[in-house]
């Protein structure tokens, strides 16, 4: 699963201030789920803005290698939603 630029592991976010980790950030993330990928849709969808959750039936943990077409047209799609 990518990672926004927010980080729960450390408590703090990318601007350096301290977080709480009951705390849901702003941040409009997405996840790019592989095949070999557990779901964690849950976890995710608690503490992230979740605004893009791709599934796809081919790839693996080497996606940008393994399936370069998915992975650029997925974040193309995410990043063209922000605009």
């Amino acid at each position: 699963m990518r990672r926004s630029a927010t980080s729960r592991s450390t408590g703090t976010n990318s601007g350096g201030s301290s977080t709480s980790k009951s705390e849901r950030g702003t941040v409009p993330t997405a996840a790019a789920v592989f095949p070999t990928d557990f779901s964690v849709r849950p976890l995710a969808d608690r503490v992230h803005n979740v605004v893009r959750w791709t599934e796809f039936g081919r790839g693996g943990h080497f996606a940008a290698l393994e399936t370069p077409d998915l992975l650029v047209t997925d974040l193309r799609e995410f990043f063209r939603g922000l605009r």
